[in-house]
């Protein structure tokens, strides 16, 4: 009994000694995948890749994990090797890291329409904001549908309240963008500054701390000739920043068109002690021919 019991004791402890001994291996192995962000000299830029491969490519045969695919998959994409890439990345469950794996796959292989379908699944803000940008140098109206299609995801993960709240505001500058190369007073352009002030609007409803928001829909209804709602909106841009310059001044601009220069011309000192330089204190200063 106490022999069989000594032959247990030693198997239990060997049992042991070899997970240790792969659980070493493969922190070890992971370190080689860091070894591009390590300090010069740290134990990261010491390991092999060719060591981390080959321990997590045995993983993935034996007992696949998801971070072993996706280390895999994002390996194979840094080597230049994109169907390999997909090979992994297909294997991991479905996730926003998952779309977000495909996508960079998707582009690396020059399939950009399918790349921008998985990144906004994932969603990865960034990319697809950036997708816009470079879509709304020719054609504005597109890019606003894209970012429409962003907030629609964004609104309904319930996770990004701030990012529904920028899109929203971004929607206000692109469809902007696309009313001024309308027909200068048609009924187009005025559709399009309109769907602005709405964007523009939504944006400082869903962010009501925002600064920025705020003066972006007050900008907006003095341009459509809504004072009443312009003012509101930079006095509380001001009650939110007392500091904002242009919050001030944009009130000075409002009392100004009002044919109220005595209190333009208050707004303006006040806004000028701010910040000389801010865009609404010169929009101020052009007014009143200072």
């Amino acid at each position: 009994m106490q022999r069989r019991y000594r032959f247990l004791r030693a198997g239990i402890l060997v049992a042991i000694v070899a997970a240790v001994g792969v659980f070493a291996a493969i922190q070890t192995a992971s370190y080689a995948f860091d070894a591009s962000v390590a300090a010069p000299g740290s134990l990261p830029t010491r390991v092999p890749l060719r060591f981390g491969l080959a321990v997590y490519r045995a993983l993935d045969r034996v007992a696949p994990a998801a971070y072993v695919e996706s280390t895999l998959a994002a390996n194979a994409l840094a080597q230049g090797n994109p169907a390999v890439a997909l090979r992994y990345a297909l294997r991991l469950p479905a996730s926003p890291s998952r779309d977000e794996l495909l996508a960079h796959v998707a582009r690396a292989r020059g399939q950009s329409e399918l790349a921008l379908e998985y990144f906004l699944a994932a969603p990865d803000v960034d990319a697809v904001q950036s997708a816009a940008t470079a879509l709304a140098v020719r054609d504005p109206a597109a890019a606003y549908a894209l970012e429409r299609t962003l907030r629609a995801r964004l609104a309904r993960l319930t996770t990004h309240p701030d990012g529904v709240a920028e899109t929203s505001w971004r929607m206000g500058e692109l469809a902007n963008e696309r009313a001024w190369r309308e027909v200068s007073g048609s009924r187009a352009q005025d559709a399009w500054l309109g769907r602005a002030m709405k964007d523009f609007q939504s944006a400082a409803d869903l962010a009501p701390l925002s600064e920025k928001f705020a003066i972006a829909a007050a900008n907006q209804a003095a341009l459509l000739g809504d004072l009443s709602r312009a003012a509101a909106l930079f006095t509380r841009a001001a009650d939110v920043n007392p500091g904002s310059a242009d919050a001030v001044a944009g009130l000075g601009v409002i009392a100004y068109r009002r044919g109220d220069l005595n209190s333009a011309r208050k707004y303006f000192v006040r806004a000028r002690r701010l910040d000389p330089q801010a865009l609404m204190v010169r929009a101020l200063a052009r007014d009143l021919h200072r």
